[in-house]
């Protein structure tokens, strides 16, 4: 027999339509009282009415937010193309998705676009957010107004958010470094390009990479990292300046966009394959690079789903009531050499 929402108020002593708006986010309800009826709702295997929701939302669509950086590189074309094919999908069950771009990281335009989204009345937001507590303080006040928020490529610390889409950035770091370790055979000095100052992902994959070099491999040394804000031309200008202050460079470890322009300071100071390189991002000129022999290794991260599975994950909360079943939905640390790209 179908589990009724009048099943669930009773369970959790509230009133029918305070289920309905925990379930649907149809309205104000206590944070702790909607997780406590959600959890009653999951626990009672409850089925929405999916066609009858969508029935309704013909009449008054559901619209679903995502900030998401601008498409400036290779990596955020991939990441786009995947919140395209969510758009479409949810598309067909009466659903808008509203997507803003805004280029690097930059916290007041983060603000700005998620007012313009607040302002089209929307139900839940997916965003990839700078790591500044005026937008911690944005998302934990959308979460307490029934909006629940997913966050994707880069995560944010101590906020209520629902859950984040990404690469375990921390443990991708250590990764590198020990990849740096075997491919440099008796050590030395290695140069950490992070991309901003705000981006979490950025600083996590530089502090893994870092602390395992600092904590398991005594003959590397790391380099102060330097910030190219995911552009090649200072990418370029950042390592031919390294390379004249430190022409025993051993290695560079490229944590962000703008890989390129590794490769250009390289063949024109005339280190190419002398200092060895890894990068992050499937994207083409880079997995011609690795094929050229200029990058050693790169580490896919899965662009698309990071893409792709916030909008979806967000659907299911707001068209279902369904709790996500973990905080952290981490993608791939895939790592490709010119050999098995």
């Amino acid at each position: 027999m179908a589990v009724t929402l009048k099943q669930i108020a009773e369970l959790a002593g509230v009133s029918r339509g305070t289920v309905d708006r925990a379930l649907y986010n149809r309205g104000r309800v206590k944070p702790e009282v909607a997780e406590r009826i959600r959890k009653i709702a999951d626990d009672l295997g409850y089925q929405p009415n999916r066609a009858g929701k969508a029935l309704a939302m013909t009449h008054r669509p559901m619209k679903l937010g995502v900030i998401a950086q601008a498409t400036e590189t290779p990596f955020m074309h991939l990441l786009r193309s995947g919140i395209d094919d969510a758009a479409r999908e949810v598309s067909t069950m009466g659903c808008e998705v509203l997507i803003r771009e805004g280029i690097g990281l930059d916290v007041d335009v983060q603000l700005q676009l998620i007012d313009e989204l607040l302002a089209e009345d929307i139900s839940g937001l997916a965003i990839c957010p700078a790591d500044d507590p005026r937008i911690k303080k944005k998302i934990n006040a959308l979460v307490d107004a029934g909006i629940p928020v997913v966050t994707f490529n880069a995560d944010i610390d101590d906020t209520k958010r629902m859950c984040f889409v990404g690469q375990n950035s921390e443990l991708a770091g250590r990764t590198c470094a020990g990849l740096v370790n075997a491919i440099t055979n008796d050590g030395g000095l290695v140069l950490p390009i992070s991309g901003y100052h705000y981006n979490h992902s950025h600083a996590l994959r530089i502090h893994g990479f870092c602390d395992e070099i600092k904590k398991s491999f005594p003959n590397l040394r790391t380099l102060p990292a330097v910030y190219c804000q995911d552009d090649e031309i200072t990418t370029q200008e950042l390592t031919e300046q390294t390379l004249r202050r430190h022409p025993d460079l051993k290695a560079i470890y490229m944590a962000a966009g703008g890989q390129a322009g590794v490769s250009r300071a390289l063949d024109r100071m005339g280190y190419a394959g002398k200092v060895r390189v890894i990068c992050f991002d499937l994207v083409p000129n880079n997995i011609q690079n690795l094929l050229d022999s200029r990058i050693d290794f790169l580490i896919g991260q899965d662009a698309h789903t990071q893409g792709f599975q916030p909008v979806m994950l967000l659907f299911d909360r707001v068209f279902s009531g369904k709790s996500p079943e973990t905080r952290y939905f981490y993608t791939d640390i895939s790592i490709k050499n010119k050999y098995n790209v």
